[in-house]
């Protein structure tokens, strides 16, 4: 299988953009899908027993493989996430307002120490989430993974196929360089 990766930024690019969204400031929003509104449009967590199928989803330090993923409105959807990459990335389903809105949570955690480059402290973690209310990463549409671990988000997508959801990695600057795709969601189920 030949890909042409011209596309994509090279890692000091996505590394120089981190630092710049390093000094901005950030407000916790919120929205990894809970409180947003619309929320409820972009489906809700799903159970394994009940999942179609099972769609594996590689993390690069700056592009998802697949680029792109074809699901029914109503399926549920097992995705095994791994990330191959040198960085910390993530796999988040939303809309595009729902991952702007998240970008600025994932700030919150690189200015609190939480989030590194190459890996999460997670005591940082616990204390960001014993102060703020945020900080463990645990929500159901997305997984937060160091380089070389996998973990899974199972999905049931909405029944309303004219909905447009993205998936994305929130990190500083991932986003940005291009670690985004896109759902086509196909008529209901």
């Amino acid at each position: 299988m030949s890909q042409s990766y011209s596309h994509r930024a090279p890692r000091a690019v996505i590394l120089a953009c981190a630092a710049s969204l390093l000094a901005l400031p950030a407000v916790a929003a919120g929205t990894h899908g809970r409180g947003h509104a619309g929320a409820a449009l972009h489906g809700q967590p799903g159970k394994a027993s009940q999942a179609s199928r099972m769609i594996e989803i590689v993390m690069h330090d700056n592009y998802f493989e697949p680029e792109s993923v074809r699901v029914q409105a109503g399926e549920t959807i097992r995705f095994e996430v791994r990330n191959a990459g040198d960085l910390v990335h993530e796999f988040n389903i939303g809309t595009a307002s729902m991952h702007a809105g998240h970008r600025e949570e994932m700030t919150m955690m690189v200015e609190h120490g939480v989030l590194m480059p190459d890996h999460l402290d997670r005591e940082a973690a616990r204390h960001m989430e014993k102060t703020m209310g945020h900080g463990m990463h645990n929500e159901p549409n997305s997984v937060l993974l160091e380089p070389g671990k996998s973990g899974e988000v199972v999905w049931r997508f909405p029944r309303q196929a004219e909905v447009s959801l993205e998936f994305g990695c929130n990190v500083p600057g991932h986003y940005e360089s291009g670690m985004a795709g896109q759902f086509e969601i196909g008529g209901g189920s």
